[in-house]
């Protein structure tokens, strides 16, 4: 330390605040990078069709909506990453995606306008598509933390 200024040995520590920043910045992309993975697997799960998917498996897309609401969002509060379709400003129930994945009750509308809608309450058997999208891309996770704070 003979022959070093104030500056040369505070070189020599690391700063705290930087560190701690790069690693929020890390975790931001790296859990960022694994919603965008976990969502895209979700709605590659979703077919197209005009039959209910079997009890299982998938849900089938008859109109689209599902697979085109799939979202992720990262929570700066919880340093989390938050996966799933996004609530619609529907008639019927909010509980639709919910029903979908876990199986449940939940309202639809049926009918037409002409003739009169009416809303009933169906049981649906569980047709998970998020969490088997997760557990898929869950193994790659380790991976993507790796070499992610610089």
């Amino acid at each position: 330390m003979i022959g070093m200024d104030i500056k040369q040995a505070k070189a020599m520590f690391f700063d705290p605040k930087k560190v701690i920043d790069a690693a929020e910045r890390a975790t931001q992309k790296v859990l960022s990078k694994f919603g965008a993975f976990v969502r895209q697997t979700a709605r590659g799960s979703i077919r197209s069709g005009k039959k209910p998917a079997a009890p299982g498996r998938p849900p089938h897309s008859h109109t689209g909506l599902l697979k085109r609401f799939i979202f992720f969002g990262y929570d700066r509060q919880r340093k989390s990453v938050v996966i799933g379709p996004a609530k619609l400003n529907a008639r019927s129930s909010d509980t639709a995606p919910e029903a979908l994945e876990y199986g449940g009750d939940t309202k639809v509308i049926a009918g037409s306008r002409r003739r009169g809608r009416v809303v009933k309450k169906v049981s649906i058997e569980s047709r998970p598509f998020m969490g088997p999208a997760f557990a898929k891309e869950q193994p790659k996770l380790p991976a993507m933390w790796r070499d992610s704070v610089k």
